[in-house]
């Protein structure tokens, strides 16, 4: 059942993140051979404004299982030490992992209806289907609906849409590069990844090339004009960066000379690293001539 509250969510990707994060750390402490790995719960942030509901961070959350339910204070703690970080973000509702909604999910959801009186719910499945294309996230919310007679809150799918800031398009990025997953070695994987960026911006002057042919041909009158084409050509001109102001020379040159700074520090610490280690052998290995030679020993 689809929900029916009209409301808008945009999820960013450190909330998808940070519960995978989650699930894989209590994977692994609870071992490989444990079986189904117990699931794991948290809060998620974010901002409300009108119809639109914004999600951008999460933490965790204990569960009690004598209480079935959640650490209410270690709840409590971690909201008050989140807003003096984050003054503006609001307890939006809660996440937790599995294949599908379990009973005592709505326990948990009502338990959270003093903090948020319509809180929202994320579902990772961590099972792996290659099959699926799509995010293995689902996000509900909870209605009232007369069922036999009675009304009983239910919960109810709603539709997301991914939202992403220009810094967390490079951390995913960066995370997904850190460490090839087919075995392969760094340097075929950075070599994959800047044949990727070689064919996209390949593709991207293919595309202007075929813009600026249309412009020829309307300029020569063998193409009517189109001014709503127009329009979009020109919209769309004006986002590409000019590359050949004063300032892009500037910023250029700085981040250029920057990275050249980086490289040499980091050349420079690993040259002393190795002088080190080298000194080290020295010393280890002229002290165990002087003391066969019964003289005292030196070092470096």
């Amino acid at each position: 059942m689809s929900s029916s509250s009209g409301l808008t969510f945009k999820l960013h990707p450190l909330v998808i993140v940070n519960i995978s994060d989650h699930h894989t750390r209590v994977k692994a402490q609870s071992g490989a051979g444990s079986g189904r790995p117990p699931r794991v719960f948290g809060c998620v942030l974010g901002v409300q404004t009108g119809r639109t509901v914004e999600i951008f961070n999460s933490f965790e959350l204990k569960y009690d299982s004598a209480l079935e339910g959640l650490d209410r204070p270690f709840l409590e703690t971690k909201q008050e030490q989140y807003k003096k970080v984050f003054p503006k973000y609001d307890v939006l509702g809660w996440y937790s992992t599995g294949s599908d909604v379990q009973d005592t999910d709505m326990l948990i959801h009502k338990a959270l209806m003093d903090i948020n009186e319509s809180p929202i719910y994320i579902l990772l499945n961590p099972a792996i289907n290659h099959a699926q294309k799509d995010l293995p996230i689902t996000l509900y919310e909870s209605e009232l609906h007369v069922i036999e007679g009675a009304p009983s809150l239910i919960f109810v799918k709603s539709s997301y849409t991914i939202e992403t800031v220009e810094a967390e398009r490079i951390s995913v990025d960066h995370v997904a590069h850190i460490k090839p997953s087919d075995g392969s070695t760094a340097a075929t994987q950075l070599a994959a990844h800047l044949t990727g960026i070689h064919s996209a911006i390949k593709m991207m002057n293919s595309r202007v090339k075929v813009l600026h042919h249309h412009l020829v041909s309307i300029q020569k009158g063998e193409v009517p004009y189109e001014h709503s084409l127009l329009r979009q050509i020109s919209s769309l001109v004006r986002r590409l960066p000019a590359i050949d102001s004063p300032k892009f020379q500037d910023d250029f040159l700085m981040e250029y000379n920057d990275t050249l700074l980086m490289t040499y520090l980091a050349t420079i610490t690993k040259c002393s690293s190795t002088i080190n280690e080298l000194v080290d052998k020295f010393n280890v290995a002229y002290d165990k001539q002087s003391r066969r030679a019964g003289g005292r020993s030196t070092f470096i």
